[in-house]
């Protein structure tokens, strides 16, 4: 049985109808995937920004230095067949560091450190510096810390046999001898933090020189000074 016109028409509409509302759903489940991926991109975009904002770990995280000054005491053969000789040496120096990772330390220091011998003028005298490594932790206000220095330096010793009656006198059997050496010198230290930029430090180390006929008065020596932190 054929629909009647008016029947025809009614499922003509009933047709576009559903085809529009087809296009309509299509249209909207296009839009929501869109809207899904832009959210997925973003989101990545988002995260991937994160990630490289983080900071790197850095290699370098900053430099100190500062002047000492030491005194300490020393003891030992000075010229082969005499007695042995002692005293208080006193000097000054300084150290140079650059802060590697998170408790190490690598740098530069250098001395002079005199020592009065016999009560007439005589003396020894030391000039010493080179490379050091050290390691070093901070608890509250305190940073102690230890490490070794490896380098070279001098050591000049004058011996007079009675004091100078006037300057410039000419003194008969005064002794002179300067002598190289390679250097090994440990040392430990702590430091008192007055605050992030200034320190005070104090140092214990012991010098040990190597060279041909060496002979060489060790001991320990005491440092005090002040560091500036960057």
């Amino acid at each position: 049985m054929l629909p009647l016109p008016g029947e025809r028409l009614q499922l003509q509409t009933y047709k576009k109808n559903d085809i529009f509302a087809a296009e309509i759903e299509k249209d909207r489940t296009a839009m929501k995937c869109q809207s899904l991926k832009t959210l997925v991109l973003a989101l990545g975009l988002l995260v991937s920004a994160g990630v490289g904002a983080q900071p790197k770990e850095k290699v370098l995280r900053g430099f100190d230095g500062g002047m000492m000054l030491h005194a300490g005491y020393l003891g030992g053969t000075l010229v082969p067949g005499e007695a042995p000789v002692s005293g208080c040496p006193f000097g000054l120096g300084g150290v140079a560091r650059l802060h590697l990772g998170k408790c190490f330390r690598i740098g530069g220091e250098g001395y002079v450190s005199t020592m009065n011998l016999r009560g007439n003028g005589s003396y020894l005298r030391y000039g010493w510096g080179g490379i050091l490594a050290d390691v070093y932790g901070v608890f509250g206000r305190f940073q102690p810390y230890g490490g070794v220095t490896l380098g070279g330096g001098a050591m000049t010793a004058v011996l007079m046999t009675e004091t100078p009656s006037e300057a410039w006198a000419p003194i008969d059997g005064t002794r002179y001898r300067k002598q190289g050496f390679m250097a090994v010198d440990p040392f430990v230290g702590c430091d008192f933090i007055l605050t992030k930029a200034i320190h005070l430090t104090l140092k214990v180390d012991c010098l040990c020189g190597f060279g041909r006929d060496l002979q060489m008065p060790v001991g320990p020596r005491v440092y005090f000074g002040v560091l500036f932190y960057r």
